[in-house]
């Protein structure tokens, strides 16, 4: 798989606690586990820190705006 179309590491896990946070009811106890399998994943990937596409393109048209 091409690395520019890689999914993002821990996405799923994200993605579904998103989802979950936002379900009418909140299921506060499914919540909680998809937390714990988002912060598994990034133990386990050793993740240091997440950006949305969106901010990563901001980010680099500013900073080639200063140059």
């Amino acid at each position: 798989m091409d690395e520019a179309r890689a999914k993002p590491v821990c996405a799923e896990e994200a993605l579904n606690l998103l989802n979950c946070v936002a379900q009418s009811p909140y299921d506060q106890d499914k919540c909680i586990r998809l937390l714990q399998n988002l912060r598994e994943c990034i133990l386990n990937k050793k993740v240091k820190k997440f950006s949305l596409a969106d901010q990563d393109q901001q980010e680099a048209n500013s900073t080639l705006k200063k140059t």
